[in-house]
């Protein structure tokens, strides 16, 4: 039986967003994760372990909440992309806060936060159809895939943003 969750509209269920969690690891150093309606939210410290933990996981939990292949893929390649931004702004071992989530509808919501509060991600003059360049399209790509996306002020630092509208 499915316990009735507080909704927009009053409680009932919310399909996608009570019951599908997945099994989540056990805190490590570096990687505290928590469940959140719809999604997780990662407390993490930036290196390559960490970094592939969280990124598989966010596949994992958008799939288990109902979001499809193809938008969980896409808001996957929007994470790697916003961690990899973090990290070079910061540095490696950077404490980053992630949250991937279902929306309330149909959309998967990305959003990493970092301790860089003045600096906003900052574009390249890398053409988006280069095929000599291996970096400089980041921002590009998340302009397309999470138009409207976002920048604002966190506890931590900065809030990037991202709402990866459903396929289709």
């Amino acid at each position: 039986m499915t316990t009735p969750t507080p909704t927009a509209f009053g409680t009932g269920t919310a399909p996608g967003l009570t019951g599908h969690d997945p099994a989540l690891p056990p805190p490590r150093p570096g990687l505290y994760l928590r469940q959140r309606p719809g999604g997780i939210t990662a407390h993490l410290t930036a290196c390559q372990d960490t970094v592939h933990t969280v990124r598989a996981l966010a596949l994992t939990v958008l799939l288990a909440h109902g979001i499809d292949l193809e938008t969980a893929q896409s808001a996957q390649l929007v994470l790697s992309e916003l961690l990899g931004n973090a990290i070079r702004a910061c540095g490696e071992h950077v404490p980053l806060v992630v949250e991937v989530y279902r929306s309330r509808g149909i959309d998967a919501v990305v959003a990493v936060h970092d301790p860089l509060a003045d600096t906003a991600p900052r574009r390249t003059d890398t053409p988006a159809d280069s095929d000599e360049a291996e970096c400089g399209r980041g921002l590009t790509l998340i302009d397309v895939l999470a138009p409207g996306w976002t920048v604002e002020p966190s506890p931590i630092g900065k809030r990037v943003c991202c709402r990866v509208r459903a396929a289709g």
